[in-house]
C-alpha cells in the first residue's frame, strides 16, 4: 500500500533572503506565510550533516493556492558554498515556472526587479496539449525561473 503524500514546499538557498523574497513578492505576488525563520541547533547539524548550522528566512505562498497550498521556502545559511550559474540542462532541479497573463510583460517585471533572461521568448505548438509562450528568466541570484502562457 503506497504511503500517502502531499507535496509541502521548495527550498531556495540564499544568498540574501531578503531580496529574494522582495524579488519573489512583487514579481510574482508570493506572500509570506508563517514567521521568520531563525533556526540553529544539534537537530539542525543532525538533519543536514552541517557543523554549527544556522539558518534565516521565511515561507512565500506560491500564487493560485490558498492557505493549505505549497510553499516557496527561501533561506539563508550563515555559511554557504557558492556554485557556478545555473543552466537548464544542469542535473538536478532545474528551475521554478509561473502560469502568467503576458511572458513579455511578465520578463519586464523580472529585468526591472534584478533579474534577466537567459534566453528568448519563443511561441511553440505542442501537439495534443496547445500553444505555448515561454522564456527562461533568471531571479536575482541567478536561479532559473520559467514564464509560460498557455492557449
Amino acid at each position: 500500500m503506497p504511503i500517502r503524500v502531499k507535496y509541502v514546499h521548495t527550498n531556495v538557498v540564499a544568498r540574501d533572503w531578503k531580496r529574494l523574497v522582495r524579488f519573489y513578492s512583487e514579481v510574482f505576488g508570493c506572500k509570506p506565510h508563517g514567521p521568520e525563520r531563525d533556526m540553529s541547533g544539534a537537530w539542525l547539524d543532525s538533519v543536514t550533516s552541517l557543523r554549527s548550522a544556522h539558518l534565516t528566512g521565511i515561507h512565500l505562498r506560491l500564487p493560485g493556492y490558498g492557505d493549505d497550498g505549497p510553499t516557496l521556502e527561501i533561506f539563508s545559511y550563515d555559511q554557504l558554498i557558492e556554485s557556478g550559474l545555473s543552466t537548464p540542462n544542469r542535473c538536478g532541479f532545474g528551475h521554478i515556472a509561473f502560469a502568467v497573463d503576458n511572458v513579455d510583460e511578465a520578463l519586464h517585471a523580472v529585468i526591472a526587479s534584478g533579474g534577466g533572461a537567459v534566453g528568448n521568448i519563443e511561441t511553440t505548438k505542442v501537439e495534443g496539449v496547445g500553444t505555448l509562450r515561454v522564456v527562461y528568466a533568471r531571479d536575482p541570484e541567478g536561479n532559473i525561473v520559467e514564464l509560460q502562457k498557455w492557449s
